[in-house]
């Protein structure tokens, strides 16, 4: 492959900044005089071939080799650096693996080496070989490009040391192909965003903290080299407190040709702050003026639930609206209802409040939500509706009150025929919303809602904000025609796009994409299908009772499985014919069969069993008396991206019949 005149000329550059960086020609000239003069006679000239074996000899070539290519870890799931793809690679290796770089392209190289000051580990016991123990995982997110380091085991100083390429690249003007150079990379304003999650020995995960890494100090650095030690808070109700320090090392590779003065580095970023500042001044006084004037339209209007801003899980305020932004799944996801169905697997965790008190508030960033793998209701709608709006429907949030007043959020789509359907993002279930008209008489048959939702105070997206200014605010009695601004009262979108478009302030966390499952469906399903038959049997036994399995049995059950979640995702159920008969023909005349399927979303096969034993439909099979009792049991686990899963179980018994 042969190079541009003007690329093959950039590396030729590198590869001599590089050469004078480690001295090689001095080196050459010491080995050359060395060689000359214990080497070779006196008439003897030396040859090119002569002096590049003295140079391998001692190490040189080699030397001069290493420099020239980055070595990475990555063990247990680091990614790959090319910002395109986003899935992550991770094998269970621990060998060190050279990365192909491209010599045209400009790298930031972030290592972190070790943390320090977690204190609420300090008294921790070392881990024994081969000991389950809790782990910290360090997530991160830089420009459409994912990483995830290698767990490491809890502890007051936790062991870090993973490297991390980050592409630093430009997305305009035809620039993409062309090396950054000091003063672009100064005018990238995405910082690094780094989530710390905590994976319990039952495999619990917890949001440790987040944290967005201003990068760019890197570029007023004499060597393009330099050391800061992060300090990351905690996150709800613990964001003023410290809960540890990371060592991080930037590295931009190649070297820069020309560095920038850290005053016009500071200067630079000072002028981002106060621009962001103003502008989020400038909407604050505008959302209070327009709160003002929605409130004078009805006083009732105080008690609405109209929610302008939230607080992520630094204890931010954020306009509602930069937490929605058109999302595509690229070929992760095919359907908007698969999109609901990646949406309701993922797990669902109130925020955690210390003592009483209620729900504490906290909307998360989309990535410490997805690294995390569950959240609150708010999280769970805002991912819906950000993927629905990138499948190109008309969507928004909702957010109102279940019964008995709690608050919830949904989502909602416009059909361009008028149609409303409401998307419970907790459940994947879809409702068609036909408000009744009060005015109807008696005698005219109303229609009953089948939808959960009580009162409804807003709705918005990416773009529009609109608060409920309907007399009432019960959501079967609301006309959702959102462009009637004596329905619904409108925020300026000029003023939304101000604060909540993408790049309009820095303050603003980047949306990272997708990345397809880590989990092998096949093994997974075989791994706790095994353990589950190793439970019933010791549960059995403990009974006094003995266990026979049925292969074939547990075989047919799989179409059944299969079935249920095409149904979860499609609405539509289909192969339940062909499952029945398979059935008839394997249960002998005389015999009885039961079957009892379950759904999870998690993989722990144990808590999955306690909770099966908890139905007494399910207990009955398991515990099966009688004469020729057969048991089965089957397991399917459909993986979906960011490695959520739907883990179907389905328990079955034949036995015959004795009166």
């Amino acid at each position: 492959m042969s190079l541009p005149p003007e690329k093959a000329s950039e590396l030729k550059q590198l590869i001599h900044q590089q050469l004078n960086k480690m001295d090689v020609h001095g080196r050459i000239r010491e080995v050359l005089a060395e060689t000359i003069r214990e080497e070779l006679a006196p008439e003897q000239q030396l040859s090119t071939e002569d002096l590049i074996k003295a140079l391998r000899r001692r190490g040189i070539v080699d030397d001069v080799m290493k420099e020239l290519t980055f070595v990475t870890d990555l063990a247990d799931g680091e990614l790959t650096s090319s910002p395109k793809p986003s899935n992550f690679n991770d094998k269970q290796s621990t060998l060190l693996k050279k990365t192909n770089i491209d010599p045209t392209r400009r790298y930031l190289y972030l290592q972190v080496l070790g943390g320090k000051a977690f204190l609420e580990h300090l008294q921790e016991p070392d881990p024994l070989p081969g000991q389950i123990c809790s782990t910290f995982t360090l997530c991160l997110h830089f420009r459409n490009q994912r990483f995830r380091s290698k767990p490491v085991p809890c502890a007051c100083e936790p062991d870090f040391h993973d490297g991390f390429l980050l592409e630093v690249h430009r997305e305009s003007l035809g620039d993409g192909t062309r090396m950054a150079d000091a003063t672009t990379m100064l005018s990238i304003c995405d910082p690094v965003h780094m989530v710390l999650i905590k994976t319990d020995i039952f495999g619990e995960t917890s949001l440790v903290a987040s944290y967005f890494l201003e990068w760019r100090s890197v570029l007023g650095s004499d060597n393009g080299m330099t050391n800061i030690a992060v300090e990351l808070l905690g996150v709800g109700t613990e964001s003023k407190v410290s809960v540890g320090v990371l060592n991080v090392k930037l590295e931009v590779y190649p070297q820069l040709n020309q560095t920038l003065s850290q005053e016009i580095v500071n200067t630079q970023l000072a002028l981002e702050r106060q621009k962001t500042a103003e502008r989020e001044r400038l909407f604050l006084v505008y959302a209070k003026q327009w709160w003002r004037e929605y409130l004078q339209i009805r006083p009732s209007h105080n008690s609405r639930l109209v929610k302008i801003f939230a607080q992520d899980e630094n204890g931010i305020n954020r306009p509602v609206c930069s937490y929605v932004r058109p999302l595509r799944a690229g070929r992760l996801l095919d359907t908007p209802r698969q999109a609901a169905r990646f949406v309701n697997v993922l797990g669902y965790e109130r925020a955690s409040v210390i003592g009483g008190g209620g729900k504490h508030e906290q909307w998360c960033t989309l990535l410490a939500f997805l690294c995390r793998n569950k959240g609150d209701c708010e999280d769970h709608a805002n991912l819906l509706c950000s993927l629905l709006l990138g499948y190109g429907l008309e969507a928004f949030v909702c957010v109102g009150t279940k019964a008995k007043g709690v608050p919830h959020a949904w989502v909602m789509t416009c059909g361009t025929d008028g149609t409303i359907t409401f998307w419970e993002s907790l459940t994947g279930h879809r409702y068609i919303h036909k408000p009744i008209n009060p005015d109807d008489p008696p005698a005219v048959e109303q229609p009953k809602p089948l939808y959960p939702y009580r009162t409804i105070g807003c709705v918005f997206n990416h773009q529009m904000f609109l608060g409920n200014c309907q007399p009432s605010d019960s959501v079967e009695l609301c006309v959702f025609d959102l462009n009637d601004e004596s329905k619904w009262k409108p925020m300026s979108e000029e003023a939304i796009k101000s604060v909540c478009a993408p790049g309009a302030t820095t303050s603003l966390p980047p949306f990272p994409p997708l990345c397809a499952s880590m989990i092998d469906s096949s093994v997974t399903s075989n791994e706790i299908e095994m353990q589950l038959r190793l439970l019933v049997s010791e549960h059995r036994q403990d009974l006094g009772l003995t266990t026979v399995w049925e292969d074939q049995l547990s075989y047919l059950l799989s179409p059944a499985l299969a079935s249920y979640e095409f149904e979860r995702t499609t609405s539509i159920s289909a192969g339940n014919e062909e499952f029945q008969d398979a059935i008839r023909r394997a249960v002998p005349d005389g015999h009885t069969f039961k079957g009892f399927p379950i759904h999870f979303v998690y993989r722990n096969a144990r808590r999955a069993f306690a909770t099966c034993l908890r139905s007494p439909f399910c207990e009955e099979i398991i515990c099966c008396r009688g004469d020729q009792v057969r048991l089965a049991v089957r397991v399917r686990v459909f993986t979906y991206p960011e490695s959520a899963c739907a883990v179907w179980i389905m328990f079955a018994c034949k036995y015959r019949s004795v009166l």
